[in-house]
């Protein structure tokens, strides 16, 4: 099962939307797939139209008792239709089977981990909960955007990390010191992930500004930089707030967007030459 945390250390690059974006894709694609909602805001599970009920507990919960909870007891399914996809496969070739894209619900008990913290009782938290989960092919781990407790929690779980950045001049830089934070975190704590990656996010190609940036992350982080970026699209605010698939989403616009985030998705599973090669060296 391959884990991948979607991090930022920086706010408001589109974090969220990366991990949406890739759930979208997984779905398309129909491999099973389970959004972990680490960040105390909830955004991916409302952005995924998670609906609440009253036997199922949320991630802080699970994750101050994660030894009283089985985690695959409470998961919930998107409140993605598989109706409204125009992308959906033709029927007569297709499983009968509704593609699987389960969600952790996020709530604010998630912050009580925010304190840094590097004590190993405390970093295998999420793993514990992890490790009886069995029946998905990829996990998605939507996390704060900070280096904190809940962060290293779920890079300690994973097998793969995916940086958001934006062409900024604070992004980029706050990138950069987030891999190096990483690089460090990988070594002591997280032994098990294998490949580390940055995706730019709300590029716009018209900006001289935009396009120096690109090439100034190229020249920094090589090839663990994603050969796709996410332009910045005028309708993102809206698919979300209708808690709908982008792949799911009328018009052209969305449609090109949610081929970059199959490409995206390609370019960040395994088994792949280029995942390897995005690996850290220790």
């Amino acid at each position: 099962m391959q884990i991948i945390s979607i991090s930022s250390l920086k706010g408001g690059v589109g974090k969220t939307s990366v991990t949406l974006g890739l759930a979208s894709a997984a779905r398309a694609a129909r491999i099973p797939t389970l959004v972990v909602d680490m960040d105390p805001h909830a955004d991916a599970s409302t952005g995924l139209g998670v609906q609440q009920d009253a036997v199922t507990v949320d991630l802080g919960t699970m994750l101050a008792k994660p030894r009283r909870y089985q985690l695959a007891d409470h998961v919930l399914p998107a409140g993605w239709s598989e109706n409204e996809s125009p992308h959906a496969p033709d029927t007569a070739t297709a499983s009968t089977h509704q593609p699987i894209l389960d969600v952790v619900r996020g709530s604010s008990r998630t912050s009580i981990f925010e304190r840094p913290t590097t004590r190993t009782r405390e970093l295998r938290r999420l793993s514990q909960l992890l490790s009886s989960v069995t029946r998905y092919g990829l996990v998605l781990i939507d996390c704060p955007p900070a280096l904190n407790g809940v962060t290293r929690m779920a890079w300690a779980a994973s097998t793969d990390v995916l940086l958001v950045a934006e062409p900024s001049l604070f992004s980029v830089a706050g990138t950069e010191r987030s891999m190096r934070a990483l690089d460090l975190f990988r070594r002591e704590y997280a032994p098990a992930v294998q490949s580390t990656g940055v995706v730019v996010n709300r590029v716009r190609m018209a900006s001289k500004e935009h396009k120096f940036r690109l090439a100034e992350m190229s020249r920094m982080f090589g090839d663990r930089l994603l050969p796709v970026s996410i332009p910045e699209t005028s309708n993102w605010q809206q698919i979300q707030g209708a808690a709908w698939s982008v792949h799911a989403w009328p018009g052209e616009t969305a449609s090109r967007t949610s081929k970059l985030f199959d490409e995206m998705l390609t370019s960040v599973m395994r088994p792949s030459k280029n995942r390897r090669e995005r690996r850290p060296s220790a």
